[in-house]
């Protein structure tokens, strides 16, 4: 049989965390869990929707005439389609948004922000800049927050291949 290869040599062996990458980890795990549970009874209280459908609102708001491609919003929300879709359509439920289709490819549909929904939009928007600020930005010095953005970048694009065929949740 001779030498195993170093795929299932790394499979037989993994390489388990140090005590300081376990420590970094959970913090990070703990971290993030709280921040977007935070987040999302804050902007429950005041808005009445998820963290999201915010999300969501705010895509739509900054996109040309408001209006983005049901796949464009997939890929900017980081989310399925089949999710954005449950999403869009409580939105549309509540006349935040409106769906149309495209002329140019009979599959495809637009999500448009409605008038009602960028009330709500900038209604909600100041409380829950103060609560990203509150809750992240007020605790890190400067550089801590440079060092984040920096961090944060480099792992959303090692999660991000170039390739085709890549397992992205907008593709799915």
């Amino acid at each position: 049989m001779g030498h195993m290869n170093s795929a299932s040599d790394s499979a037989a062996r993994p390489r388990w965390l140090t005590d300081e990458e376990q420590r970094t980890w959970r913090a990070y795990l703990h971290a993030t869990t709280l921040l977007e549970d935070h987040l999302d009874r804050q902007l429950q209280r005041d808005a009445g929707m998820p963290h999201i459908y915010y999300g969501l609102l705010v895509g739509l708001a900054e996109a040309p005439r408001r209006r983005l491609r049901m796949t464009e919003l997939a890929m900017q929300a980081k989310i399925t389609r089949s999710r954005l879709s449950h999403a869009i359509a409580r939105l549309e439920k509540n006349g935040w948004v409106r769906r149309e289709n495209c002329a140019s490819d009979k599959r495809g549909q637009f999500a448009v922000l409605t008038d009602e929904g960028a009330e709500v939009l900038a209604r909600a928007a100041p409380g829950h800049v103060a609560a990203v600020r509150q809750a992240l930005f007020e605790r890190l010095s400067p550089e801590q927050q440079k060092a984040l953005g920096a961090i944060m970048e480099i792992v959303a694009e090692g999660l991000q291949p170039e390739e085709a065929g890549a397992d992205l949740p907008w593709l799915r």
